[in-house]
């Protein structure tokens, strides 16, 4: 799926103003380290570039980790310092016992930025409650400030809701085309290559869906998460539909009410419909199907089977939009 002008435009702009994010988040961790006079200010834009993540959850899932593992730091660096001297060899045994403890407890995103932290003391000579007070003054200038440059991250309304309109415009094609190669078994560009842009703009639309949500501090609107997925498996079964009607060599006498019956599903495709109307009318047809006559030559029972399967697919999709829109309503 080739991208077009404006997304590109868009993509370039995000990674603009990310670059600046960053650069002003280490400037701005920096400048207010400096006016408090604090040694090792340089150390605050590092802290402050490291605590930003790509989203608001990340970024302060970051931030608690690395304070429960600098408040550890701190404690262990005075045992080690107190017994081993400020020296390399004190500071080297600190980090060999500290790694190990990051490993364990699982704060690998803590490990750098406090190891470069407590390396100040060496450099001090001496932990008391001065030299202390600076390194969690750096800590804290360079968590805030990264934890403040990411609260401007809002859910990509608009990028999530086009993404949902093109998918549910390709599955419409997709449902029409389906509908013509039932009744038209000579269909030569009858293949999978719309399942391709389908599932790439699923997957797209996946990660952003994820990424909106972890930008929310409301983690109760979970709905573009749960509509995106419900059209994935939607997809799932339209793609078990198109392998039994590319197998069709023949057009029974029911096929023409299945075309007919997919036309009409994707002339009433969109996200409000809540699936209801178009099972009761699944529910007739299947009735109707169930009336005809069983086939007596071969080549039509092998074909009447692929479309019971089909009507089996056709009510699974239906379902699957009916117990979305169920669950949507009780929410």
């Amino acid at each position: 799926m080739k991208l077009s002008i404006t997304q590109i435009r868009c993509a370039n702009r995000l990674l603009l103003l990310n670059s600046l994010k960053i650069i002003l988040a280490a400037i701005g961790g920096i400048a207010l380290a400096e006016f408090l006079h604090l040694q090792h200010s340089i150390s605050a834009g590092i802290v402050a570039i490291l605590t930003i993540q790509p989203t608001k959850k990340e970024t302060l899932e970051t931030a608690l980790t690395r304070f429960y593992a600098f408040v550890v730091s701190l404690i262990l660096a005075y045992v080690c310092f107190q017994l081993f001297g400020f020296s390399i060899s004190g500071f080297l045994i600190y980090f060999s016992i500290y790694i190990v403890l990051c490993h364990v407890l699982h704060w690998f995103y803590a490990m750098t930025i406090n190891a470069v932290l407590i390396s100040h003391f060496v450099a001090y000579g001496v932990m008391n409650g001065q030299t202390i007070m600076n390194e969690v003054l750096i800590f804290v200038i360079g968590v805030g400030i990264g934890i403040i440059a990411n609260l401007h991250l809002r859910k990509n309304v608009d990028a999530i809701e086009n993404l949902k309109e093109e998918a549910d415009t390709q599955i419409v094609e997709i449902l029409n085309r389906m509908s013509e190669r039932i009744v038209n078994v000579d269909m030569t560009d009858y293949n999978a290559e719309s399942f391709i842009e389908l599932r790439k703009m699923i997957r797209k639309a996946k990660n952003l869906a994820e990424e909106n949500y972890l930008n929310q501090f409301n983690k109760d609107d979970r709905y573009d998460i749960e509509y995106i997925l419900m059209r994935d498996r939607q997809c799932q079964v339209l793609y078990e539909m198109y392998k039994n009607v590319r197998k069709l060599n023949s057009t029974p006498e029911t096929a023409r009410e299945i075309s007919h019956f997919l036309k009409m599903m994707a002339m009433k495709f969109h996200r409000d419909n809540d699936g209801h109307e178009m099972m009761k009318y699944f529910r007739e047809m299947d009735v109707y199907m169930k009336q005809r006559p069983l086939p007596v030559e071969r080549l039509e029972f092998e074909n009447r089977a692929r479309l019971f399967v089909v009507m089996r697919n056709i009510e699974e999709f239906i379902q699957i939009k009916a117990d979305f829109s169920r669950k949507q309503s009780e929410c």
